[in-house]
């Protein structure tokens, strides 16, 4: 077992159904995150006592950030959704990999739906690449370690 903490330049991000590597080439991910929502419970008889509980669980938002590509099946997927109201949640993975581009840990983003898309600014005055900012609510995460790493 390593005692170096992981790494997180190399990673790879799936969409269950979509095959294209360059499709899902990222350059940033955000939003793995899950959380547990709270509700106080203020006992009767201590003015200055309360019970904080467990009330559901809630996941984040996953957001991705990537070159913007042309006729690219995960755009035409975020349109669907965001233009003409059509919502296919899909599972989508997110792998930190290894040097060796190993799978170390995976987390699956359940039931992953578009809410967001934005681009970059224009800049006349600047070569840079347009980024593609989505931004996906999922129901539920699931993380995996594999039993080989670290």
């Amino acid at each position: 077992m390593s005692t170096y903490p992981l790494s997180g330049f190399r990673f790879r991000v799936r969409f269950a159904g979509m095959n294209e590597e360059a499709d899902t080439s990222f350059q940033e991910v955000n939003g793995l995150e899950l959380g547990v929502e709270t509700e106080d419970l203020h006992e009767g008889g201590a003015a200055g006592f309360s019970y904080r509980l467990p009330k559901r669980l809630k996941a984040g938002e996953l957001e991705l950030k990537r070159g913007l590509p042309l006729g690219s099946k995960l755009s035409q997927w975020v349109r669907d959704a965001l233009e003409n109201f059509e919502f296919k949640p899909l599972l989508v993975t997110v792998e930190l990999l290894g040097e060796n581009h190993e799978p170390l840990m995976t987390w699956e983003a359940h039931q992953a739906w578009p809410v967001r898309w934005a681009l970059s600014s224009f800049h006349a005055e600047e070569s840079k690449v347009v980024i593609e900012t989505l931004k996906l609510a999922y129901a539920k995460l699931r993380m995996t370690q594999q039993k080989n790493s670290a």
